[in-house]
């Protein structure tokens, strides 16, 4: 089924966000519709007015339903906490928690008084983050439903260029990784949107609302769009730069960063030999990256070493073009491992955010070299494949 997009109606060089083509130049056959919004405090327009606010308050768009993904309407809540449902204070919408629907998509008591499904949330470029398997699904319950399901596009801040990493192998998938995507795909929501539906036979009357004259070139701090943490845990454009890579220290005994300053820019442990791993990372010349051994203090809230004062490594990209962080973080964990062989060991969830089993017993077997020209090869592959889903030069 053939994607309909949404342009803004004059050119100009000033990025703008999906929220604010879309509002700006709506649809005559989604005039007067009752809208069900599945959004959070990262969809802002331009001005930094949240997607509630503007949809809410249009004159021709009646706002029935929000929608929440993990971390709640707000965004605060941490990582696999269930949020109830509610009622937004503002607007006195409903809002409904799809984290704690049994597929954790949309169900059809939530959509019964919706017309058209509109899907606002800012991507990480990372194909764990879970927004996206949200979107899919979404996409599932709209096409049940035959309703239009709306993207409102937004740039992907770590830019569209760079693809890293290997795809999902059968059997991996999950809520972390729903289809077969590099674990850094360089696409924004409205690229994977239209991808999902056509590639997998979603079906969904998809409607993309495309982010006006964002470049690929371009990562967030280029466009001039107004910064909002996406999670509690992403704090920055650092932390997006490395988390397509750090994210898989969640499938370990060390910590990837929360519960500190710091999170998913550093990983530590209390028997990690920083200034030897420091060393010899950096000794490999890595592009774009160098290690610092630091301290990590971790609060007494976070799920690893609670409380603790512990040795890390800080992740400090020093050129995010040349910066690979899937294959930096890949070698990261085969020289902690090969340094402390006895101290070392995997999480029961690193399959599962890598994709496949291939990582743990490559490193295991000592062979991720090997390992790394393959996923370098599937990324290249995939490049290909989704060039006639690309929306931005």
């Amino acid at each position: 089924m053939r994607t309909r997009t949404i342009s803004a109606r004059q050119s100009t060089t000033t990025v703008l966000p999906g929220l604010d083509v879309f509002l700006s130049n709506l649809p005559r056959a989604l005039r007067g519709k009752r809208v069900g919004l599945i959004t959070n405090h990262s969809a802002i327009d331009r001005a930094g007015v949240s997607a509630i606010d503007r949809i809410a308050a249009h004159k021709r768009l009646t706002l029935v339903a929000l929608l929440a993904p993990e971390h709640g309407i707000r965004g605060t809540a941490a990582e696999g906490v269930t949020v109830g449902d509610e009622v937004d204070a503002k607007t006195g919408v409903p809002v409904y928690s799809l984290y704690m629907a049994e597929d954790r998509g949309p169900t059809p008591e939530m959509l019964k008084n919706v017309d058209v499904l509109v899907y606002d949330l800012q991507e990480v470029g990372g194909r764990t983050w879970t927004y996206v398997s949200t979107m899919a699904l979404s996409m599932k319950a709209a096409a049940r439903r035959g309703i239009p399901f709306v993207v409102l596009d937004r740039p992907n801040p770590i830019g569209g260029e760079i693809v890293e990493g290997a795809l999902i192998a059968p059997g991996f998938t999950s809520f972390v990784g729903m289809y077969p995507i590099p674990a850094r795909h360089g696409l924004t929501v409205g690229e994977l949107a239209a991808y999902f539906n056509h590639a997998f036979g979603i079906g969904a009357d998809l409607i993309v609302a495309r982010a006006s004259s964002w470049q690929r070139v371009q990562w967030m701090d280029d466009t001039g769009l107004p910064w909002v943490n996406p999670s509690p845990n992403l704090r920055s454009l650092a932390a997006l730069s490395s988390y397509p890579g750090t994210v898989y220290f969640e499938g370990t005994n060390l910590t990837e960063g929360r519960g500190t300053d710091r999170p998913f820019e550093q990983i530590g442990a209390p028997w990690l030999d920083a200034q030897t791993v420091a060393a010899t990372m950096n000794g490999l010349y890595l592009q774009g990256v160098r290690f610092e051994p630091v301290v990590m203090q971790v609060l007494s809230t976070a799920s690893k070493f609670k409380g603790e004062s512990i040795p890390g490594l800080r992740v400090v990209v020093t050129n995010r073009q040349t910066y690979r962080p899937v294959r930096t973080a890949l070698i990261l964990i085969d020289v902690i491992k090969g340094q402390h062989p006895e101290q070392f060991r995997w999480g029961p969830s690193i399959d599962r955010l890598t994709g496949s089993d291939k990582v743990r017993l490559a490193i295991d077997a000592g062979q991720l070299a090997p390992l790394l020209e393959d996923w370098d090869r599937e990324a290249d592959a995939f490049r290909r494949t989704i060039a006639p889903y690309l929306l931005y030069r």
